[in-house]
């Protein structure tokens, strides 16, 4: 199948590398092989290819070069965040407060640290997935040691708000650092962490049209974390292990292609297009909140089982996700938090966009589904 053959809505879960990415990672790989570890000329080659790559992060997030760390993705980067922040601060206290609607990679962690005897507090969203400044304040406590609060909801849009639970941390006088999972919102909207006021950032590669395996971790220089990964002393002893240059290198490429606001207002006309033709089929409901970041548009197609309209849907070269791709299928503990009913949750589609989508892509999508509508048996 080619990819110009087929109606790609499902950028969330991931993104088509883009063609820069692809070239500097072929380039780091047959040119720049490397160790960038070793002193010689084709190390210093290599090393200068992630050096590169860090001044790109750096001026996108608004930061020094020394405060980006390389990962293997989202996941790693978040594991690592929280996991490192509380071994730093375990002295200083036992409670950790995140939301209720984190992705699966901060959540499960979350249940890893109760296991291990920490008060875990899990602030519970308003119907549109967001939490109030006044729930981060009085969260926030003298012992609290993190807080970890996601940027964009990766399976609504909602837009957090991530400086409140900044600006409550400096009120209360409490030693806890903030993460933020980022990794719906870099690239897709302006992202500068002295504004935001975290200490830790997590992106991945594989959202923004680089290939899968690579990631980022921002971590302020004035805050420590315990690293996870011993060995060569790499990357600050805080990520040891040779750095994969070819993929450092696709990253590179893929933040050198970010225009925000020229992406941003064309995703935003596509999801204004798309939101007004879906509600006019009549059989669409819509779940994102309407100030949600354009980029993801949740709806559920009642009657349906999500599964059965995905699929229903791939038959016609149109592709969506049932949720969250790291789900696997299973309900949406998002939109049952947000307090939607079983049957909107059982039938319930994240459409995502990126910059190579167009008016076409939704025009299809909405055609596949009523004729979904016509061929499948309600449940």
């Amino acid at each position: 199948m080619r990819w110009q053959d087929i109606v790609y809505l499902d950028n969330s879960s991931t993104t088509m590398p883009c063609e820069t990415a692809i070239v500097e990672m072929n380039n780091a790989a047959r040119e720049n092989w490397g160790n960038p570890s070793s002193l010689h000329i084709m190390g210093i080659a290599a090393e200068e290819v992630i050096d590169n790559t860090k001044a790109i992060a750096a001026k996108l997030l608004g930061c020094d070069t020394e405060e980006i760390f390389f990962t293997s993705g989202g996941t790693e980067s978040n594991n690592l965040a929280i996991f490192g922040a509380v071994e730093a601060l375990k002295r200083r206290g036992r409670r950790v407060v995140t939301t209720a609607v984190e992705h699966s990679s901060v959540k499960t962690v979350f249940d890893q640290l109760e296991k291990q005897g920490f008060e875990v507090v899990r602030l519970k969203p308003d119907r549109y997935g967001s939490i109030s400044k006044e729930q981060l304040y009085d969260s926030i406590t003298a012992d609290t040691i993190l807080v970890s609060v996601m940027l964009v909801n990766n399976e609504i849009g909602t837009v957090l708000p991530v400086e409140s639970a900044a600006k409550a941390i400096a009120d209360k006088n409490s030693p806890a650092l903030l993460h933020c999972d980022a990794v719906q919102a870099f690239g897709k909207i302006g992202l500068n962490v002295r504004k935001l006021g975290a200490d830790l950032i997590s992106i991945s590669g594989h959202k923004i049209h680089a290939p899968k395996g690579i990631g980022v971790l921002y971590k302020s220089k004035k805050c420590r974390i315990v690293p996870r990964i011993f060995g060569g002393n790499q990357q600050a002893g805080l990520r040891s292990g040779t750095e994969p240059v070819p993929l450092i290198a696709a990253l590179g490429g893929a933040m050198r292609e970010i225009e925000i606001e020229k992406s941003l207002s064309k995703v935003e006309s596509l999801n204004r297009f798309a939101r007004e033709k879906l509600i006019n089929t009549g059989l669409v409901k819509i779940n994102s909140p309407e100030d949600a970041l354009p980029y993801i548009l949740n709806v559920s197609v009642e009657g349906y089982r999500s599964e059965t309209m995905l699929h229903f849907l791939e038959t016609k070269n149109v592709f969506v996700s049932s949720g969250s791709a790291c789900s696997k299928g299973k309900g949406s503990y998002v939109l049952t938090e947000i307090g939607l009913p079983a049957e909107r949750v059982d039938s319930a589609l994240r459409i995502s966009f990126c910059r190579d989508n167009d008016f076409e892509h939704v025009e299809l999508l909405c055609d596949a589904i009523v004729k979904a509508s016509k061929v499948l048996r309600k449940r």
